[in-house]
């Protein structure tokens, strides 16, 4: 029977679905560094989402196969050390591909018509102050018109570029960063960073 213990269930608002093996279950809302190896102790797999699995950590696990990371990125997992003891590292593809590609919009339209900024002022009286019922104390820029660099040209980036496309915005996908060669329908990483006005990044944390 796999004993199987979710290291983080707080961090994920979600119904996990349970395997159709013969298992032993075991939640935990979160967990601390120091409690890592005990609460792992005897599981054959950990599902973890932010908690990190160091090799230090994963030495101690002899029984450990599968570790389960319920996100895409992996970055939180020592894949080598998985690797040269045949513990198998698993993610989510495609996960957030509307949420993530729709918060890259809101952020970049609270950026370029600062938002943030406006809001203060009104909140502080500038406003009710304004003589002309005008209030001009940031610049305003639009996404039409305007270069958005994207680094990581996955599911995320490829649907952050689609809705930029919408918004008119002219969109350059980034080669890999010292590439020898730049691939069709792709620019130097070097003339991304030169040229936009916004740059998003889609790919892993390494």
């Amino acid at each position: 029977m796999e004993k199987i213990v979710f290291l983080d269930s707080a961090t994920i608002i979600a119904d996990i679905r349970r395997p159709g093996v013969a298992h032993q279950w075991q939640e935990y809302q979160s967990t601390g560094a120091e409690q890592i190896a005990t609460r792992l102790k005897d599981a054959s797999i950990a599902i973890t989402n932010k908690v990190a699995l160091r090799r230090e950590t994963l030495e101690k696990l002899p029984g450990l196969r599968m570790v389960a990371v319920a996100a895409t990125g992996t970055d939180n997992v020592d894949i080598e050390c998985c690797r040269e003891r045949g513990i198998v590292v698993s993610n989510i593809r495609n996960y957030s591909v509307h949420t993530v590609p729709e918060h890259v919009f809101m952020l970049m339209l609270a950026l370029r018509r600062n938002l943030l900024a406006f809001h203060a002022d009104v909140r502080n009286g500038a406003w009710q102050k304004s003589e002309q019922f005008c209030l001009f104390t940031h610049p305003v820029r639009d996404l039409y018109g305007s270069t958005l660099g994207i680094i990581g040209h996955g599911a995320i980036g490829k649907a952050v570029a689609q809705i930029a496309a919408a918004f008119g915005m002219r969109v350059l996908r980034a080669e890999r960063k010292g590439a020898a060669e730049v691939r069709a329908g792709y620019t130097g990483f070097d003339t991304v960073l030169s040229e936009s006005d916004v740059i998003t990044l889609h790919l892993p944390l390494n």
